[in-house]
């Protein structure tokens, strides 16, 4: 049974003529008769008294008609579903992120500016680490995340959204201070406040010690970039963090006093990306809101709106 042979079916039980049926169906009448027969055959059951005039519905064939209008509407209503997502009329979007991030771009404003254009997609936001926000995206939990690109994957493909480098904070009155640049290696003595492991930055310059086969000490792991600058200023040890977050902390006025030294070539590249699952258009064909999301910032990333 396939439904255009219940759409055969239907349509002859409604004209009660097999050749109206067929000019409503678009078919020849033979084309029709043989796919009514194949049906019965199917079924096991005449589904029509045949007259001359008419045809009328043996009690078998009633039965089935109920059923196949509830079959053919619900048809209906799962291509009108799927057409609705994919013109973004409903449906979903999970997005994943990370502290601190509002000091590179306004994601309130990005999701207001895909909301005006899509308002009846569902947009869910949930806050992790950079590792876990990962996994996620890995995993099909969430369909894209902004984090710091720590490490390259074939599962994953990044969009990139701002770029940074590392600086080296410290307190006030430190060694460091008044020294333009330091090399990563004249760091290894140092006690150092960090973020926790799991957290994007961290795992960057984890890599980047390891890289040149140098071990550190750490006193203090924190998962808030606000709190790492204070305890930095505080004396507990410095730190390696991207510039745009110092400077955004050095406009609170209310804030204790940090020093700033660059790091030597070569420097430490911090890259803000949006990730989604395996290759770009796989993921976004999947669910068409990722697409339509990647291009309102595409937008907003070209018109400046949100840097």
């Amino acid at each position: 049974m396939d439904l255009k042979q219940l759409e055969h079916f239907v349509a002859a039980a409604e004209e009660q003529h097999f050749t109206r049926a067929a000019r409503k169906m678009n078919i020849v009448q033979s084309g029709l008769s043989a796919s009514i027969r194949a049906l019965e055959q199917e079924m096991g059951a005449p589904l029509f008294v045949r007259t001359t005039r008419r045809v009328e519905l043996t009690v078998a064939g009633q039965v089935l008609y109920e059923r196949a209008l509830q079959i053919i509407a619900g048809v209906r209503d799962a291509r009108r579903a799927v057409a609705a997502i994919s013109g973004l009329e409903r449906g979903s979007l999970s997005i994943g992120t990370c502290a601190s991030l509002n000091a590179f771009f306004d994601l309130p404003l990005l999701l207001g500016e895909f909301h005006k254009l899509h308002p009846d997609v569902e947009i869910r936001l949930c806050h992790s680490t950079a590792a876990k926000l990962m996994d996620k995206v890995k995993d099909g939990s969430i369909d894209l995340a902004f984090l710091p690109l720590y490490e390259k994957s074939r599962e994953i493909v990044s969009m990139p959204i701002a770029s940074d480098r590392l600086v080296v904070a410290h307190p006030l009155g430190h060694p460091l201070e008044g020294r333009e640049s330091v090399s990563l290696h004249s760091l290894a003595g140092e006690t150092f406040v960090d973020f926790q492991l799991d957290q994007g930055t961290r795992r960057i310059v984890d890599r980047a010690f390891a890289a040149i086969n140098v071990s550190r000490k750490t006193a203090l792991e924190v998962g808030d970039v606000q709190v790492l600058l204070d305890l930095v200023a505080r004396g507990f040890g410095i730190a390696l963090v991207p510039y745009t977050f110092v400077m955004a902390r050095a406009a609170l006025s209310t804030t204790p006093k940090i020093g700033i030294t660059a790091l030597r070539k070569p420097a430490i590249k911090w890259e803000l990306v949006a990730a989604f699952s395996g290759r770009a258009g796989a993921a976004q064909s999947r669910n068409p809101a990722v697409a339509a999301f990647t291009g309102v910032l595409d937008r907003v990333r070209s018109e400046k709106i949100l840097f």
